[in-house]
């Protein structure tokens, strides 16, 4: 996490502000809200909070909100310190922040449109680089639970891993074989003969790739409680309803981190503030 902020301090800012140089007067004092401008699910509230500290120790910080916090507006965190410390993190901070909130709040989004079911919203890898892990927390931020976090923590059989092992069945069996004992093993189906097939190889889960609600309801009789179900492939808010009801366990969007809308949240100097000893 250090290191991330501090690239991402270090692309900003390089080795100077020149604005600020120009125009703040050295050693002037502020302080600062940051504040949230529009609906939306919080996430990246410590992080936030940890490009300050990076930038300056000294700078005082308040937080009057958390990850997976609601709210349609209103107060995020306050701050207090050197006017030039503020400035040089300040872009860096909402940067984190807006995109963080954006992913929690497609994902509760996508939570409430399948509320009722027993389906559970899933991330996937399709992450952005570097991030990754920031933006899994922020999908569990959002009601989201988060699958994978990369190739090393389980096995998920894809159609290509398939196509080079000979077809599903051979593959299911090679995996199966292969897993340690705790690690989840996970094949992908695009066909209900593909599904039986990794049904007989004794697969736990499978992933339902692009299939109609139809197809999808089909596989969850097949399956009958022999393994986990997981729908994958164009899934949206106006299509996932009709997913979820088709008794699947889990429906994994990739938009949830790929096409998340920044939430709009703002750092502005004011005259008072209540952070602690400022």
């Amino acid at each position: 996490m250090i290191e991330l902020i501090d690239k991402a301090l270090a692309e900003d800012r390089g080795d100077r502000d020149l604005t600020t140089e120009a125009v703040v007067e050295p050693g002037a004092t502020a302080r600062a809200r940051i504040e949230q401008k529009e609906p939306g699910v919080l996430a990246g509230v410590r992080v936030a909070e940890m490009v300050f500290e990076r930038i300056d120790p000294d700078l005082r910080w308040h937080a009057h909100a958390e990850d997976g916090d609601r709210q349609d507006s209103g107060m995020v965190a306050e701050l207090a310190g050197s006017a030039a410390s503020i400035l040089a993190g300040e872009r860096v901070a909402l940067n984190f922040l807006g995109l963080l909130s954006g992913v929690a709040t497609l994902t509760a989004k996508y939570v409430e449109a399948v509320a009722g079911t027993k389906a559970k919203i899933l991330d996937t890898r399709k992450t952005t680089p570097g991030l990754r892990a920031l933006e899994k927390d922020a999908v569990r931020a959002g009601g989201g639970v988060s699958h994978r976090s990369g190739l090393y923590d389980a096995i998920l059989v894809k159609e290509n891993h398939s196509a080079l092992a000979g077809g599903v069945p051979i593959a299911a069996r090679l995996a199966l074989e292969a897993a340690p004992e705790d690690i989840v093993v996970e094949v992908e189906c695009a066909t209900l003969e593909e599904v039986i097939g990794a049904l007989d190889a004794g697969v736990p889960r499978l992933l339902l790739d692009n299939m109609t609600p139809d197809e999808l309801r089909q596989a969850v009789e097949l399956t009958a409680g022999r393994a986990e179900l997981e729908a994958s492939g164009g899934i949206t808010l106006e299509t996932i309803r009709a997913v979820a009801e088709t008794g699947v366990d889990y429906i994994s969007v990739g938009a949830l981190t790929h096409s998340a809308p920044a939430v709009d949240l703002g750092l502005d100097f004011v005259e008072s503030a209540s952070v602690e000893g400022a």
